[in-house]
């Protein structure tokens, strides 16, 4: 059987899910199957939050999607901070911080974390976001290689540092590279590096 494959630039107020499903009250929110029109047993592979943006692959593939998911394999973000970012709070966010996960306290694995001198090249943020309109922000990269629900915004809130902005640029050897929100490009996998 043949197998499709996607990468997504998943925009900022979108769902990581192609319907609502029966849910009722999400029937007001937005869904992948608007971007374009999937193969019947599309999935995603993993999520970002509906205020989180950048990479989500697709597939109709059940074995590749768990090979990803649980692979411990890197994921990148570009990540947007409320306030100017210290070196001490790069510091414990590279070596792990206590986050609640689900009732209970989870300690992250180290992860790398490097200061952004610039501001990234990146589609214009959604108005929604309200960026810079009560103090200045600062902007960090972290590689991770676990995706425990709202990692990235409960570890940055746990050092002072809450997410404005989160954008996924990169999967393994998988990377958003130029795309634009909405797009949705068909892609033959590789074997992704961890």
């Amino acid at each position: 059987m043949e197998h499709f494959h996607f990468k997504v630039y998943k925009p900022f107020g979108m769902l990581s899910q192609l319907t609502s499903g029966e849910d009722r009250q999400l029937r007001k929110k937005r869904f992948l199957s608007e971007l374009s029109d999937f193969p019947e047993g599309t999935m995603p592979v993993g999520r970002l939050d509906e205020k989180s943006e950048g990479l989500l692959l697709m597939t109709t593939d059940g074995k590749w999607s768990d090979d990803i998911n649980r692979s411990g394999i890197e994921k990148q973000y570009l990540v947007q901070l409320d306030g100017l970012v210290t070196t001490d709070a790069i510091d414990k966010l590279s070596k792990g911080v206590v986050i609640g996960l689900f009732g209970k306290k989870y300690e992250t694995l180290p992860c790398d974390v490097d200061y952004l001198k610039e501001e990234p090249i990146l589609p214009e943020a959604s108005a929604a976001l309200r960026i810079g309109r009560h103090r200045p922000t600062s902007w960090i990269s972290m590689v991770i290689k676990e995706g425990k629900y709202r990692q990235i915004r409960k570890m940055t809130a746990a050092v002072g540092f809450p997410t404005v902005r989160l954008v996924r640029i990169r999967i393994g050897d998988i990377s958003l590279g130029q795309m634009k929100p909405s797009q949705v490009l068909k892609i033959t996998p590789t074997l992704l590096s961890s």
